[in-house]
């Protein structure tokens, strides 16, 4: 088996976890019901998942980083599909939030393992095309998991969408172990040492445009089936179709965002994409599919546009701050995502809880108003840095 059909086997196992992770958000009504909880305690299991991602993934990635790749990624694959089985054998709320804990740890370690796996093994000069496959995998899982796992869940049941996963996650499970190669594992870097970083002002501000931008989105994103439901007032046979729409948009934001860095520049790039982003969740708050649901889908796909378009630009914008750390600072941003989406889902239950469910869309708009402010306290921050280096060159060279 070539190298490539080895990192779609990678991507395929990402889109598995990305599934797993999202889908909760597409049958967040379902759950609901089922369990006999509000829509504020189905959508932090959300904020659980992403909390144990965030917290435990760097923690434990340092702890087997002697580990040998290929037997690392099959033994958290395993735990995953031990995890995915839990949520669906066992029943009540509770046994569920255990599974989704186990869940996240698995996840996180099978998506960091196999970024890694596959710039190893990757031919030369491919190593980041390699990675970018891999994380479409993740990206596919909204374009089509979500509201395939809707259709799922409508026909079957929702824990039969986790009974899928976890089937084709020990498929995988024997298949891996098969064709990817024995790769040592590294030298592990402290987690002192990564977080160290944290203390340089332009990638505190560069990691909260990341922690505001996705928490804005999250608040939204979370609990878009009953929005869509009860706010949009779309009928229940078009929130699969609503959400393959988002999915597929979001795809294309994710290319338009890279094609624009690559030519205008990650400041224009970002801004203008936080402030479609605003504007498309402001306008999702006046439009009802009462007459016709198109333009309940147009927003939608503009907003996913917008919001994922913000997602290849950030994370290059994160590299540029510390070229010498990318690798580090990749990781850092993967645990600020995931406490983002955790805020964002437990924001978002409580306002759903105090104010109204109508009233996610708003403030998603300030989170994401506020990354925008960030950002560009960021970018005069790296301006003046600029200047005074040049000034330094300037004198220095005046001197010689």
């Amino acid at each position: 088996m070539t190298s490539a059909w080895k990192i779609y086997l990678l991507a395929i196992v990402s889109f598995l976890v990305g599934t797993s992770e999202y889908i909760v958000s597409g049958i967040l009504d379902k759950i609901a019901d089922s369990l006999g909880i509000t829509i504020t305690a189905a959508g932090q299991l959300i904020t659980i998942f992403s909390l144990v991602y965030a917290i435990m993934t760097p923690v434990l990635m340092a702890l087997t980083a002697r580990v040998e790749r290929r037997k690392l990624l099959v033994y958290s694959l395993g735990i995953f599909v031990i995890a995915n089985i839990l949520s669906f054998v066992l029943p009540g709320y509770v046994p569920f939030v255990i599974a989704r804990v186990v869940m996240a740890i698995g996840a996180g370690m099978v998506v960091v393992t196999a970024l890694g796996i596959s710039a190893e093994i990757a031919p030369p000069g491919k190593q980041a095309s390699s990675i970018a496959t891999v994380i479409m995998g993740f990206t596919a899982s909204l374009i089509i998991g979500v509201p395939l796992g809707r259709v799922v869940a409508a026909a079957f049941g929702w824990k039969s969408v986790f009974g899928l996963i976890a089937i084709l996650g020990v498929i995988s499970m024997f298949i891996l172990n098969k064709t990817v190669p024995k790769i040592k594992g590294d030298a592990p870097v402290p987690l002192l040492q990564q977080f160290a970083l944290l203390k340089k002002p332009k990638v505190a501000l560069g990691l909260a445009i990341t922690f505001f931008w996705l928490g804005g989105y999250s608040v939204a994103y979370t609990y878009l089936s009953p929005y869509l439901l009860n706010v949009s007032g779309l009928s229940e046979k078009w929130i699969s179709p609503a959400l393959f729409a988002f999915g597929i948009a979001s795809l294309i934001g994710s290319k338009l965002g890279g094609f624009s860095t690559d030519r205008w520049g990650v400041s224009l790039t970002l801004s203008g994409g936080m402030l479609l982003h605003i504007v498309a969740l402001i306008v999702l708050t006046f439009t009802h599919a009462a007459a016709s649901v198109i333009p309940v889908f147009i927003i939608l796909v503009i907003w996913s546009l917008a919001a994922w378009s913000s997602g290849p630009t950030q994370q290059y914008n994160l590299v540029q701050l510390e070229p010498g750390s990318s690798g580090v600072m990749l990781g850092l941003n993967q645990s600020m995502m995931q406490l983002a989406m955790a805020a964002g889902a437990g924001i978002g239950g409580i306002a759903i809880e105090k104010i109204s469910l109508s009233s996610t869309a708003w403030i998603g708009a300030a989170g994401v108003a506020i990354a925008m402010v960030v950002s560009f306290v960021l970018f005069r921050f790296r301006k003046q840095g600029s200047t005074i280096t040049q000034k330094v060159e300037q004198s220095t060279g005046m001197k010689q």
